[in-house]
């Protein structure tokens, strides 16, 4: 039906509605005036008719009598008849002979006597109209006077129709006219309890309610499901009348949550013919039923106030809603709709009722749009922090995220189950460094698009900090690997796109791989086997161990769970293991390295047993002899805490060069420090570290000694030297022996970040407490202090079907908006700025 249609219908029936509640003069010529005779012999069957019997009338019965004539008009509306019976007066028949008889009014149905009335309980129009109503709906309509028969109606009712239970503080009045009427009307569709007990409105549970007033609620029994919890009860605040029952019932007859997929300028819903506004819950399809419990407890919470509706995202191309997770329309002809940014749900319902908190919100967030333009205009006011300061300016950019699902509290495990490896970022959507580490994932994604048996995923632990706390997540942003939801790895390594997806595909690969055959274990050893690492520059590392060495066999496992996704580890202990070692010259248990392809095998013994021990020593073993130090490998190496022998280079080192460093990194001293190099063209960085150790750029090649962690002197090789490894192992010797003079010492102050590190899952405890729509959140009160937002919120990263459902069973006052949008409302200004990492 169309929306002019409705209004149609809903106006005809307020014109009717109030036509029949208005006594009008003219309605005399609807009584009739019988015969005795002509009144029985017109009786029909199954139609009723209200008869008063009268000789002449008296002065004393006149009131009643104009109050019948008066009540024929609304009765002829429900299809009763009123009709006076003029008595001869010879008539000695059961009613014109007795003067009892004459003091009553009678309903008859056809030929039947349904009731008598004295003429004293029909005292005016509401009066007749109630109790001839009554009387004909006696069957239909339950009167009860205790809550144990009210509970028996109400366990009779669950699962099969809705009941509406009234209170009237006496019978006869307009109230209960009003419910006689509604009963009348939808008898057929609810069920309609009466009663005129106060004791048993407040047994219900209503003690707020003046027991003077009439009192309606409507029990939404039909879909209750559990017989021992009492139905749903959605009180009519507004005063029992015939056209506010029908609003009502009507409003309790619509869908709970209606979902909307146009723009919502042209949405129109019963609400809105009805006067009552509408709340859009803006939602995803990642987050499709979260979203859907989100709305459907706000619109328990204003069932009969307003309508709430899902709009999703993804179907309409609005870009206000990228900043908004709630809107407002209300029924006035030419309001705009508003949208909102709201923390949650509480904030919704009293955005219903109470007007003047739209145009407080309002005021609010055109203050922070002020703010946040004059930060943009203002370069000093941006963070000399160069990932916010990156994402600051990139923050326009929309993510193609579509490759990446959404996790939620209740996905998450059952993701984890589907596929064989699924890989989860935990981050917050308002913070910089997790939005950095989301655009290199996409690029992962992009990547592994069609990969089978990986699935990526994330989870915003600022949404849900229930799934990160349980992951044991304690820093922001984390990448895990699930096997089929049991064991985990996590990555700890650099985030550049190249490193995350190397973890991925090494973690693919059964870490130590179990190699059945020395060809096998050669292939493996040349880099040929497994075939999906082909690609990969890699380090094969094959472990060979002995039937007697099932000892350090278990510690070579353990460790290969450990270094899963960040080495490939093999294991050869077949009955020939022997053999294979014999070639390579070592004896189990011990560790082959291949590096280049396969073109050099070293071998190592494994003299010690424990997996952290075996950890330590594959980590040092599979690092490059000579490396190339770099921003994404330097962290590597400096968790060895050794002194640095580096060679800075403006381009690629000399054949002469590095044969020369490469065979004193082979050498005994070789343990002793780090052997690097360092190419300022591919690391300009480079030019800022050779200055902060020399008071003016030097001439390169330079070959530099520095020790980080003890002392921090710089030592330069003597510029008029060659590098061979017998100068540089003459002044190395020098440098022990206290001969060389530094040409620098660095300050002994810590590296440390001006400002303290965030503690993520206490400030999302204060500041989003615990709520019950997701199982990890608590009811709390407002925060008092939210973590700050990432320039330009979270606008580049869109984040993430019934009347009675199993949110009641979950929800609760309090509740947030948590998944409906970006997490713009989260924000904290930040007081200081800083001007150094």
């Amino acid at each position: 039906m169309s929306a002019q249609k409705d209004r149609w219908v809903f106006s005809f029936s307020f014109l009717l509605f109030c036509a029949s509640s208005i006594p009008t003069r003219g309605s005399a010529r609807l009584l009739q005036e019988l015969s005795p005779q002509e009144y029985f012999s017109s009786l029909q069957a199954g139609r009723a008719s209200l008869a008063y019997f009268s000789h002449n009338v008296s002065p004393g019965a006149q009131p009643f009598l104009e109050q019948i004539e008066n009540s024929a008009e609304a009765l002829q509306d429900y299809g009763i008849s009123v009709v006076k019976v003029n008595c001869p007066k010879e008539d000695v028949s059961r009613y014109c002979g007795k003067e009892n008889a004459l003091r009553r009014a009678y309903l008859f149905r056809g030929n039947m006597l349904i009731r008598e009335f004295p003429t004293d309980a029909l005292f005016d129009v509401n009066s007749i109209v109630a109790n001839v109503l009554f009387a004909l709906l006696f069957n239909e309509v339950k009167y009860v006077e205790t809550l144990a028969d009210l509970q028996n109606i109400e366990n009779a009712l669950k699962g099969r129709s809705n009941m509406v239970f009234a209170y009237v503080p006496a019978t006869g009045t307009a109230e209960h006219r009003a419910v006689m009427e509604a009963a009348f009307a939808y008898g057929t569709v609810h069920q309609f309890v009466l009663t005129t007990e106060a004791t048993l409105l407040k047994d219900t549970g209503d003690d707020e309610s003046d027991v003077s007033s009439a009192r309606l609620l409507f029990c939404h029994c039909q879909q209750a499901t559990d017989l021992a919890e009492p139905c749903r009860r959605t009180a009519m605040g507004q005063t029992l009348t015939m056209l506010n029952i029908h609003r009502h019932l009507k409003l309790m007859g619509a869908p709970l949550v209606t979902e909307v997929a146009e723009d919502p300028e042209k949405v129109s819903t019963v609400h809105l013919q009805l006067g009552l506004p509408l709340v859009f819950i803006l939602s995803q399809k990642e987050t499709y039923e979260a979203d859907r419990r989100t709305a459907e407890f706000v619109a328990w919470q204003l069932l009969g106030k307003a309508g709430v509706a899902l709009l999703s995202r993804d179907l309409v191309d609005l870009n206000i809603l990228l900043r908004s997770n709630v809107a407002l329309k209300t029924p006035d002809e030419g309001v705009p709709i508003k949208y909102l940014v709201l923390e949650d749900t509480d904030e919704v319902i009293t955005l219903v009722e109470d007007k003047n908190k739209i145009e407080q919100i309002q005021e609010d967030e055109e203050e922070e749009e002020e703010d946040e333009e004059e930060k943009e205009n203002n370069n000093q006011d941006i963070q000399d922090d160069q990932v916010v300061e990156a994402v600051s300016r990139d923050k326009k950019r929309e993510l193609p995220l579509e490759q990446i699902l959404v996790l939620t509290e209740e996905t998450f495990h059952s993701a984890l189950l589907e596929t064989a490896r699924t890989v989860v970022l935990f981050y917050a959507s308002w913070e910089a460094v997790s939005l950095a580490v989301l655009r290199s994932y996409t690029e992962v994604a992009d990547h592994l698009k069609g990969t089978q048996g990986v699935l990526l995923s994330r989870v915003n632990c600022w949404d849900w900090p229930g799934v990160c706390a349980k992951e044991n997540v304690t820093q922001l942003p984390t990448i895990k690997i699930y096997e089929k939801g049991e064991r985990s790895v996590m990555y700890n390594g650099m985030w550049g796109t190249e490193e995350l997806t190397s973890f991925i595909m090494l973690s693919r690969v059964s870490c130590p791989l179990k190699l059945a055959t020395i060809d096998e274990a050669e292939g493996y050893l040349r880099g040929e086997f497994p075939s999906e690492l082909s690609s990969y520059h890699h380090t094969s590392l094959l472990g060979v161990f002995s039937t007697a060495t099932s000892e350090a066999r278990e510690a070579f496992e353990e460790a290969g769970s450990i270094l899963s996704g960040h080495v490939t580890m093999g294991m050869y202990f077949e009955d020939d293991a022997l053999a294979l070692s014999r070639k390579y010259a070592v004896s189990p248990p011990a560790l082959l390295l291949a590096r280049s392809g396969g073109r050099s095998v070293e071998g190592i013994a494994l003299s010690k047993q424990s997996a952290q021990d075996m950890v330590r020593t594959i980590r040092y073993e599979s690092l490059d002899i000579f490396p190339e130090i770099t921003v994404q490998n330097l962290p590597r190496y400096l968790q060895f805490r050794k002194p640095f022998l580096i060679l800075f280079s403006d381009g690629d080192i000399s054949q002469m060069e590095s044969k020369e460093m490469l065979k004193l990194a082979k050498g005994r001293p070789q343990e002793a420090f780090v052997a690097c190099w360092l190419n300022l063209k591919k690391t300009p960085v480079g030019r800022g570290v050779l200055k902060a150790y020399f008071a003016s750029m030097p001439s390169l090649p330079v070959l530099v000694w520095v020790n980080l962690h003890a002392g921090g002197q710089v030592f330069k090789f003597p510029s008029e030297q060659s590098i061979t490894e017998m100068n540089i192992l003459s002044w190395l010797e020098k440098l022990k022996a206290g001969l060389e003079i530094p040409s620098s010492t660095l300050s002994e102050e810590d590296w440390k970040p001006p400002l303290p590190a965030y503690d993520f899952l206490q400030m999302m405890e204060t500041a989003v407490p615990e709520l019950p729509l997701h199982t990890s959140h608590r009811c709390g009160d407002t925060p008092e202090r939210h973590p700050p937002e990432s320039p330009g919120g979270d606008t580049a990263v869109r984040e993430e079907p019934s009347q009675e459902t199993k949110a009641e069973k979950v929800g609760s006052p309090g509740r947030d908006l948590r998944g409906t949008a970006p997490r713009l409302a989260a924000r904290e200004k930040q007081g200081k700025r800083h001007s150094k990492l």
